[in-house]
């Protein structure tokens, strides 16, 4: 759902109930790594858990893939620094993220939905290197010949950032039309705390 907080979690209770009335067996749901981390300070984190545990209170067997950070994202994050002043800027600083694409996630979904092995089962959904953002801008670097360079930032100083780039701080905000960041700032802002505070370097092999 394109919204974070009690309308998220309200939108996916009535998922949750909707399949379960309608005879659904097992959910597979996909989620954030290190979502029931209670000092996981992200914000999409408390959705995540909420639904994982309306899930489990529900009775039916799940399925949670607990999903890293979308490699495509960070992406376009990259080019919009290249198209500015060529110094990427936020607060992730040197915490690790295992980087992984949508459609990698995607493959993991369907291979969870076919298969009959796995039952009340989580599955963290990472790519094969947990790396920092500047390991991440290096490798941007050297795919495209540009020069990024990396510069830790303050949450507050990255919020700014975002201010001026007219990104809400809350899904409840206006996004602007073909906005690079479609993504509320608190959720950004707080993921990279997240990270930077080491709650998102979980790798396994799992995908």
């Amino acid at each position: 759902m394109p919204f974070v907080g009690a309308k998220r979690q309200a939108a996916h209770k009535n998922v949750v109930d909707a399949a379960k009335e309608a005879g659904v067996k097992q959910i597979v749901y996909t989620s954030l790594v290190n979502a029931d981390d209670p000092t996981n300070p992200s914000v999409e984190k408390k959705d995540h858990i909420y639904t994982e545990n309306y899930i489990k209170d529900s009775g039916l067997d799940y399925i949670f893939l607990r999903n890293s950070q979308y490699a495509e994202a960070m992406i376009t994050n990259y080019f919009t620094y290249v198209k500015g002043d060529g110094v990427l800027k936020n607060n992730q600083g040197d915490g690790l993220m295992a980087y992984i694409s949508r459609q990698d996630c995607g493959k993991a979904a369907v291979y969870a939905l076919a298969s009959n092995d796995y039952h009340s089962a989580i599955l963290n959904i990472n790519g094969s290197e947990a790396m920092t953002i500047s390991k991440f801008i290096e490798i941007g670097n050297e795919a495209t010949g540009i020069n990024v360079s990396y510069q830790e930032i303050t949450d507050e100083q990255n919020y700014a950032i975002f201010d001026a780039m007219g990104v809400p701080r809350t899904t409840d905000g206006k996004f602007k039309k073909d906005s690079e960041a479609p993504f509320s700032s608190d959720g950004m802002v707080t993921f990279g705390q997240a990270i930077r505070e080491g709650k998102m370097g979980l790798k396994t092999g799992d995908f």
